[in-house]
């Protein structure tokens, strides 16, 4: 990858190939709880933007730039307060659709309130989640049909990363390092024999099918189980940035993470799931001797008002992620870090805030990432060059074909057979009929 390429696929601001590519999609800003009716005003950084978020009176969202359009004094200053935010400055109000309601400062035979709009983006809520569009279309389009999105009651968590947006979602669609830095020191007999981890265990160095999708790319990375059937992890990326891990059970969970952009070093996880418990053995399930496989839960510093105060773990590169070198020594755990999440966020911000791919040396393991790029700088290109739409913005359903998750099948039986085979037999939510 060039340099050039490089910086194609990594940087989002305003005017970016990638930044421009992002925009056309609605974009996953904040979870819904995070937002009360004449509440605080929250800060909000996305694809470089600065922005300022809020619920009104009437429950309504509103995300805006944060400068009020009179004198650039920000909005998050602002009072929220019977149906809009009122900059302190001069009293100028705005609704949620960034139209001026009030210009007290004004004299009243000069009133131009009309004539003034604050720079807002429209938004939507579904699930407990609030999206942003923040693309050029007058009419934005149809929120995307992802899955686990559409899950009534999912389970949605949040946590920051200080690296670029890639090099994070790089390690969701990398399943090579899950039989090292998640289970390294786990052996085949700590594991139940119907253990779905277990597969990976035996085998740590598997082998793939990988392949451009309607909606992005999808592996399938398989190695023969002691039970004579095939064991299958796969998993997706879907436009923009989304991707669908292979941790939990294929045919009774839905999962769906979105690795959205603050700037061009910072990224925000959400991760989104919903159907069984049992069918997400990457945080439920144990060792034959009842010890959880992936340690403690995450730890969170208190949340800050600042553009980076939100979802940040008290474990970082400041105390080395939590790591425990004696627990790494006895192989307690093979990285030495307890928390699943903090083994991954470890290594990728380790590479830095914008990892050097010159520097690597990929090999056959590697090749969802390398398509992955291909995918998307190809798609980008499009896109600049000539305005091709790129896919799911127009057909949103495109998505509801893509599930991640791990499961057996017969040995005998090709990848693509396989993955239909298992999400006709899956629990879908909802029908795509019932979808909008």
């Amino acid at each position: 990858m060039t340099n050039m390429d490089q910086d194609n696929i990594t940087r989002v601001g305003p005017g970016t190939m990638m930044g421009r590519l992002m925009r056309q999609y609605w974009i996953p800003a904040a979870m819904s709880a995070e937002l009360e009716a004449d509440g605080d005003p929250m800060r909000l950084l996305l694809l470089g933007e600065k922005l300022v978020a809020f619920r009104d009176t009437h429950g309504r969202v509103g995300i805006m730039d944060h400068r009020c359009p009179h004198r650039c004094a920000s909005l998050f200053l602002g009072r929220n307060e019977a149906g809009g935010l009122r900059c302190i400055y001069h009293g100028w109000k705005f609704d949620v659709a960034g139209n001026c309601v009030d210009v007290p400062s004004v004299p009243a035979p000069v009133d131009f309130k009309q004539k003034i709009h604050a720079g807002a983006y429209p938004t939507a809520e579904r699930n407990g989640l609030i999206w942003v569009y923040m693309g050029e279309r007058s009419q934005p389009p149809a929120l995307p049909q992802i899955e686990a999105t559409l899950v009534p009651n999912s389970e949605i968590w949040m946590l920051q990363r200080e690296c670029n947006w890639l090099q994070a979602l790089e390690g969701d669609i990398d399943t090579a390092h899950v039989g090292f830095l998640h289970v390294g020191s786990i052996t085949p007999d700590q594991l139940a024999s119907d253990h779905p981890m277990r597969p990976t265990v035996l085998n740590r160095a598997p082998e793939y099918r990988v392949s451009d999708s309607e909606w992005g790319t999808t592996y399938g990375a398989h190695r023969l189980n002691d039970d004579g059937r095939m064991s299958w992890r796969v998993a997706n990326f879907l436009f923009p940035f989304w991707s669908q891990t292979p941790n939990v059970q294929f045919g009774s969970r839905a999962i769906a993470r979105a690795w959205v952009p603050m700037d061009d070093e910072h990224v925000m996880l959400f991760n989104i799931s919903g159907g069984s418990d049992a069918g997400n053995p990457a945080y439920t399930t144990t060792t034959k001797d009842g010890r959880p496989l992936f340690g403690v839960p995450i730890k969170y510093l208190p949340r800050t008002t600042d553009w980076f105060g939100r979802w940040r773990s008290a474990e970082n590169a400041a105390n080395d992620w939590g790591m425990d070198r004696e627990a790494q020594r006895n192989n307690i755990y093979y990285s030495g870090i307890p928390n699943l999440s903090m083994q991954d966020q470890s290594v990728t911000e380790s590479m830095g805030p914008i990892t050097d791919h010159e520097l690597e040396h990929l090999c056959p393991s590697d090749l969802m990432i390398a398509r992955t790029r291909r995918k998307l700088l190809v798609t980008a290109r499009a896109l600049q060059a000539d305005g091709v739409v790129p896919p799911g913005v127009d057909d949103p359903s495109i998505f509801f074909g893509a599930r991640g998750g791990c499961y057996l099948h017969a040995a005998a039986s090709e990848f693509q057979e396989a993955y239909r085979e298992q999400l006709r037999a899956a629990t879908r939510w909802p029908s795509p009929q019932t979808v909008y």
